[in-house]
């Protein structure tokens, strides 16, 4: 059974993108917070997808 994407209300830093993409693909919170700082150092859009996420991903 495939868990729905959502923003979890518990476990949030920032908008809860990570903690809802970690509890969707059954990661570590950790880990993805991690590899997201660690996607910053390259040159991309990662803080404006993160932005999308935060907007279009539903709260519990």
């Amino acid at each position: 059974m495939t868990r729905p994407l959502t923003r979890p209300r518990d476990n949030r830093m920032l908008g809860g993108v990570c903690a809802g993409l970690a509890r969707r693909f059954g990661l570590s919170t950790g880990v993805v917070r991690l590899l997201f700082v660690l996607s910053c150092l390259l040159p991309g859009p990662q803080v404006i997808a993160y932005l999308i996420l935060w907007a279009l991903m539903p709260s519990e």
